[in-house]
């Protein structure tokens, strides 16, 4: 939704190393287990395929989704932006309950080709589930359980939540409510962009 209303390019580690497990490189076969048990890839890793796609993608601003996740990640971003001359405008913490979470991940379908999400209990998507944006297929990823989600939650509690602390100093992080509609989440987050232009 941010990549097509304001044309800022968004990507995900997630969406970075599926990819790069599906292209088959070391690097993908490396770390295909660690995601399918719900791990972290290392911070080492991580940052290098940032700076990578950066290079690549960054030029004219960036959205990351879910990264950084730890304290060193975001370090490594900051010291990556600094090498660019870029900066950090805005860090969007998306507040939700576990028990949203919970649900979200039960009935989250992914497109294999572009990444794109969302819900199985989509009535646009419930007879004919195929991404509305590059016609793949839409499935389910198959990371999504109980017990990787508890895994997930628990890296997130101990590595995830400090950097709310890292990102309030700077003074660029802004709370949202995430267990709302994705419309309502969204205008929120349209009109923080729209003040960072």
């Amino acid at each position: 939704m941010i990549t097509r209303q304001f044309g800022v390019p968004v990507t995900s580690t997630g969406a970075i190393l599926r990819r790069e497990r599906d292209l088959g490189t070391p690097l993908g076969q490396e770390t295909a287990e660690v995601l399918q048990s719900g791990g972290l890839v290392s911070d080492k890793i991580i940052i290098e395929l940032i700076e990578d796609w950066l290079r690549l993608h960054g030029s004219h601003g960036f959205v990351f989704d879910g990264f950084p996740r730890t304290l060193p990640q975001a370090e490594g971003l900051m010291s990556i932006l600094a090498r660019l001359r870029s900066g950090l405008d805005l860090v969007i913490w998306l507040e939700v309950s576990e028990q949203t979470v919970l649900d979200r991940i039960a009935g989250r379908l992914q497109c294999g080709e572009c990444g794109f999400t969302t819900s199985s209990s989509s009535a646009q998507f419930a007879n004919r589930p195929v991404c509305p944006y590059c016609d793949g297929h839409l499935e389910r990823r198959n990371d999504d359980d109980l017990s990787v989600l508890q895994t997930r939650l628990a890296e997130f509690r101990t590595k995830t939540e400090p950097l709310a602390c890292f990102y309030e100093k700077m003074s660029v992080l802004h709370r949202i409510d995430g267990n709302r509609d994705r419309e309502g989440v969204f205008s929120d987050i349209s009109r923080l962009i729209e003040d960072k232009r």
